[in-house]
């Protein structure tokens, strides 16, 4: 029986970036349990399963608009820093939150930081970035 949308399904994966980075793997833990075309998982990912029968394993590569969508340089602001609590220490990496004008919460990731400024990013980390996974379906619930 192959994979369909609807079907609930677990799946092992690595997901490696271009250059070889392994970013995310399920090797050492549960398989990834997610239902196809639900909107569980990226829209790439659940295409490459359709169609998949159990115990098979595939190599592909998810380009980045089907993944997490292109940098998106509107997502980057420079905020003064008084806008920041006076008491944080502010570096390079550190991840942030903020509240959205909708209420929904908005993560951030510190690009800079200079006496004045602190440019933060809202963009997902993995924007921009094509994907590629090794996958190997487990089952077929």
């Amino acid at each position: 029986m192959a994979v369909a949308s609807g079907d609930a399904v677990k799946v092992h994966y690595t997901g490696t970036l271009g250059d070889g980075t392994v970013f995310d793997s399920s090797q050492g833990r549960d398989p990834l349990d997610f239902t196809v075309g639900s909107g569980q998982v990226i829209p790439g990912f659940d295409k490459a399963v359709t169609g998949m029968n159990v115990g098979d394993s595939k190599t592909f590569t998810i380009p980045c608009v089907d993944a997490y969508g292109e940098h998106d340089p509107r997502m980057v602001q420079e905020v003064p820093r008084t806008e920041m609590p006076a008491d944080m220490e502010i570096a390079v990496g550190m991840h942030l939150s903020a509240r959205g004008p909708d209420g929904r919460e908005i993560a951030l990731v510190v690009n800079e930081v200079s006496d004045e400024t602190v440019k933060l990013d809202a963009n997902h980390p993995l924007a921009g970035q094509d994907l590629t996974f090794a996958i190997e379906l487990v089952s077929i619930n």
